[in-house]
């Protein structure tokens, strides 16, 4: 089943990115869309951002067949490919009315297109008239729909929110926006146009000079530090640089695409303050710097989970880990060097 929903899910996603209209309003590569219109409804007010709780399991089987309808084979392969049942245990065997089980290749594609069916028809209800394609063309820019974030007009708000819940669905109204000035989507937030998403420190703060053992919270530090300087949050860089040298960390100026740990910036880089040589391969100046070395987790395969991993690939280039059949997955433990590394560029 495995491999037969990503053979769907490739030619399905390919499809749509292929149409003008569909790729307009629904996306399954890049949020950055949702996070654009976000933005453009902070500052003019004329587009809300609804949240789904329960997304998923919220769309059922007879959901999708209601809409594929028109499309027997595909909705055929689409069942096909399904988990019909599931064990719970504790429970036994129970037979499933939602569309997609954890894990489902289709389960993303098909939400999105459901919801933004069920927008349409919300917008349909309060116009009250059926939509022409050229009606839909018209809401390009205005309506988009990313897994369960959703972008539509606020005058329309209403109606979608109500033909959403007249098909089971939750909308989230503690994470949804249609009045004020605060917008949310896809992980960014907006206040007036202004790009206020949260930067979080997601370990405690290292309290002595950086070693092995505290690799971990040393990257997260650094992180957070570059993470406040793409923000802007200059209060918060100018801290957390004067943190760092009062622990004796090397802290050099480094590009964005660097592999070495140091001070994101904008500015010309500079060696002053860290240790240089001239690197007679490279044909540059290279700078000694903190990097991260990833001890990854040996998790070998083969056989059908190897075809897999082949099927599931979406070009003919090779790929880029060679050893990708031994080891996977997330990394067993991270440990942090110092070693001679480009400031412009990673390994």
């Amino acid at each position: 089943m495995q491999y037969m929903q990503q053979a769907l899910l490739f030619e399905f996603v390919k499809g749509i990115e292929q149409d003008d209209l569909a790729r307009g309003l629904i996306g399954f590569l890049d949020q950055t869309p949702n996070q654009r219109l976000a933005r453009k409804g902070s500052f003019q007010g004329n587009l809300a951002t609804l949240d789904l709780s329960e997304a998923s399991d919220r769309v059922s089987n007879q959901h999708v067949r209601a809409m594929l309808w028109r499309h027997p084979l595909l909705a055929e392969a689409m069942d096909a490919t399904r988990s019909r049942k599931a064990d719970v245990p504790g429970h036994g065997v129970i037979r499933l009315s939602k569309f997609a089980s954890m894990g489902s290749a289709l389960c993303f594609p098909m939400e999105a297109m459901v919801f933004c069916t069920v927008v349409f028809m919300g917008i349909e209800d309060a116009l009250s008239r059926p939509l022409t394609r050229e009606d839909i063309e018209s809401f390009l820019g205005k309506v988009r729909v990313y897994g369960d974030d959703i972008i539509v007009p606020v005058e329309y708000t209403r109606s979608v929110v109500s033909s959403l819940e007249t098909f089971g669905f939750k909308v989230n109204t503690g994470k949804s926006y249609w009045t004020g000035k605060f917008r949310e989507s896809c992980g960014k937030d907006y206040y007036d146009g202004y790009d206020v998403t949260v930067v979080r420190l997601r370990s405690l703060l290292p309290t002595q000079h950086w070693n092995k053992e505290k690799s971990e919270e040393v990257i997260s530090f650094y992180n957070f530090r570059n993470q406040a300087y793409m923000a802007g949050l200059w209060k918060v860089v100018r801290w957390a640089d004067a943190y760092m040298e009062r622990l004796s960390w090397p802290i050099p100026a480094l590009h964005a695409d660097s592999s070495g740990l140091g001070r994101v910036s904008h500015l010309p880089l500079t060696p002053y303050g860290v240790k240089v040589k001239w690197d007679s391969n490279l044909q540059n100046l290279v700078i000694l710097a903190l990097t991260v070395k990833e001890k990854p987790t040996r998790n070998s395969v083969d056989g059908y989970p190897a075809l897999l991993k082949w099927f599931a690939k979406r070009d003919d280039l090779p790929f880029i880990d060679v050893n990708h059949l031994i080891y996977s997955g997330r990394p067993r433990s991270v440990d942090i060097k110092l070693r001679w590394i480009d400031p412009y560029q990673g390994k």
